[in-house]
């Protein structure tokens, strides 16, 4: 799965889900964060899945109808668990 990692989502999510067979990449990797209305459409143009603890992509996708390849949202879970 080609998956969008927020930056607030654990960076040791990113080998964890590499070691699995998951094409990942990361926000917190790009040289600055473009925003929670870009990230999405990167992902989508990427053909990525948005992996994130934040419900604003939702609102983005769902109220605001923007494009997107898919949201996965994380809650209640502690860092390290990110990447199960």
């Amino acid at each position: 799965m080609k998956l969008l990692l927020d930056s607030c989502v654990w960076g040791g999510a990113i080998e964890a889900l590499r070691l699995e067979g998951h094409d990942v990449t990361s926000v917190g990797a790009w040289p600055s964060d473009p925003g929670d209305e870009a990230i999405p459409q990167v992902a989508f143009d990427e053909g990525r899945v948005v992996v994130t603890p934040d419900k604003d992509f939702g609102e983005l996708a769902v109220a605001r109808g923007h494009a997107h390849a898919g949201i996965i949202r994380l809650v209640g879970l502690p860092a390290r668990r990110q990447a199960e």
